[in-house]
């Protein structure tokens, strides 16, 4: 199984995709003149602007199930695996994809909104039904379902168990605990949340995914106080790292692009697919404030916390490199040693790379002369196990939520209670995938979530590219909008019914709202 799954993962993971969803990410920057810049205020702004009904969720409300969905496994072991598969450099390759990627994110959630619809009480959108209805005819419904189908597998199948890996992981180093007590103990806590349905998701995400990132980067400024000397040196470092002008590091030039560019991907999850789900939901009068909402949600998972990551282990020392390349006794070679994980890392072996944040933090408050102990569980331990396992669990909602909106697309026109059943198959799956992913070993955990998230990334990175420009005109409405009445808050969205049939929501539903609450 898993010399299957490493042959897709290699097949769908190609360079066309890498560099595809870097080159996707500059021209839609561009197209939009650099709105990441241009609008950061606005973003942050539209973030707290509250909106609400008994339909949908606050804008914030959105951004946190979003969150979840980000925050998760990626920001701590996956950077970590980044460094050492590519050195200090790859984390400048993150910046990128998520400064590049915001454009994505804009445009796929902007088009969340666009064709979202109301079904059962609560708001429902994303790539299967913009895909569906943008594209239309038979073609534009075969190709959604099978980006519905792939969704469901990808976020109640492959993805739920490299977080639940880490957090057992991470768990046992820190208090010993059983990985299979720790399945047990997730299984019986998501059942409880996620058959509550998307609000009772929204709730939890709301109140954790917040307060754990901003602990979590309170830490890392910690330890750049702690550390400040060493900071100026250590960004030289990474810059001439990503290109290619630090000797120690010039041998692995292009895996620490792809690597770089796969860890951001895998953080961030711009252009992805997952996102749009959750802006959908939102209550906007604009689906281009939602758009720039989700943007603004990239530079949080990746410019922050991942960052927040990199600057622990980097600043600490506590990271090892590989240059790809295995010795005699069957242990990579590496280029950098720090001294964590070396004797016992295998060749695709990632989950000890963690240890490197855990090590990081634990030398930054014992001092220099610091010596990793693999048995010794110092505060290190303690708050990456805590912070991996609300990051992840978070996650694990996140994809519950996605899940089932693309059942409830596969399931349209049917009764509710079959709908019900539906939803309750995917949410059995996706528990058991948890627990499983407990127990099993890191390196199938993250093919088979790499493999996931790339068959999710090819089909949604080429629906976006053919049903952009309603996006990129729906914020240049906004921006006149905003121009003409002073401020953004009372833009409201009109689509042209000749060149959107298929918005219903903004063509029929929206406007009687609007005349039932007599606002022109």
């Amino acid at each position: 199984m898993e010399n299957l799954v490493s042959t897709l993962m290699d097949l769908v993971w190609s360079k066309p995709l890498v560099y595809g969803l870097l080159l996707t990410g500059i021209i839609f920057s561009f197209m939009m003149r650099f709105f990441q810049v241009r609008h950061f205020s606005e973003m942050i702004r539209l973030m707290f602007q509250g909106e609400k009904s008994p339909t949908g969720i606050t804008s914030f409300q959105a951004i946190a199930l979003s969150l979840a969905g980000r925050v998760g496994t990626g920001n701590i072991v996956g950077v970590s695996t980044a460094i050492y598969i590519g050195g200090p450099g790859a984390v400048f390759w993150m910046w990128a994809t998520a400064f590049l990627g915001a454009s994505s994110a804009f445009i796929e959630s902007t088009l969340g909104q666009i064709y979202k619809r109301e079904e059962n009480g609560e708001y429902r959108g994303g790539p299967a039904y913009y895909i569906e209805q943008g594209i239309k005819g038979r073609f534009g419904r075969i190709y959604a379902i099978i980006f519905a189908l792939v969704t469901i597998l990808s976020c109640s199948l492959l993805l739920p168990g490299v977080q639940s890996n880490a957090i057992a992981n991470s768990m046992k180093n820190a208090f010993g605990i059983e990985g299979w007590i720790i399945g047990a103990i997730l299984a019986v806590v998501l059942a409880v949340i996620i058959f509550g349905g998307v609000k009772s998701i929204a709730n939890v995400a709301t109140a954790v995914v917040p307060f754990m990132a901003i602990l979590y980067i309170l830490m890392a400024l910690v330890i750049i106080v702690l550390n400040i000397k060493e900071v100026p040196g250590l960004f030289a470092l990474i810059f001439k790292s990503a290109f290619n002008m630090e000797s120690a590091f010039g041998g692995i030039f292009g895996a620490m692009i792809e690597i770089g560019v796969k860890r951001g991907l895998y953080s961030n999850e711009a252009g992805q697919g997952t996102g749009p789900h959750a802006a959908a939901a939102a209550e906007v009068s604009h689906p281009a404030k939602q758009g720039l909402v989700q943007a603004f949600s990239v530079y949080v998972d990746t410019l922050f916390v991942c960052t927040a990551t990199a600057l622990i282990v980097l600043l600490t020392g506590t990271y090892n490199t590989t240059d790809g390349t295995v010795g005699k006794d069957g242990a990579p070679h590496l280029i950098k040693d720090g001294g964590v994980y070396a004797e016992s890392a295998g060749e695709k072996d990632y989950s000890g790379t963690a240890m490197y944040v855990q090590s990081g933090i634990d030398k930054a408050f014992h001092g220099p002369g610091y010596q990793f102990d693999p048995a010794y569980s110092g505060f290190g331990s303690y708050f990456v196990a805590i912070a991996l396992f609300f990051f992840a669990f978070t996650t694990i909602l996140a994809y519950s939520y996605i899940a089932e909106t693309n059942v409830s697309y596969l399931m349209q026109g049917q009764s509710k209670s079959a709908i019900t059943i539906g939803f309750n198959i995917a949410r059995v799956l996706l528990i058991a995938a948890t627990v499983y992913g407990t127990v099993k070993t890191a390196d199938l955990a993250w093919q088979l979530g790499d493999l996931g998230v790339g068959l999710m990334a090819w089909l949604n990175v080429i629906a976006i590219w053919i049903l952009h420009k309603p996006a990129v005109k729906a914020l240049k409405d906004y921006e006149r909008q905003k121009k003409e009445l002073g401020s953004g808050r009372y833009a409201i969205y009109r689509p042209d019914p000749e060149e959107l049939p298929n918005a219903k929501f903004w063509l029929e539903d929206y406007p009687e709202r609007l005349r039932q609450e007599n606002i022109q």
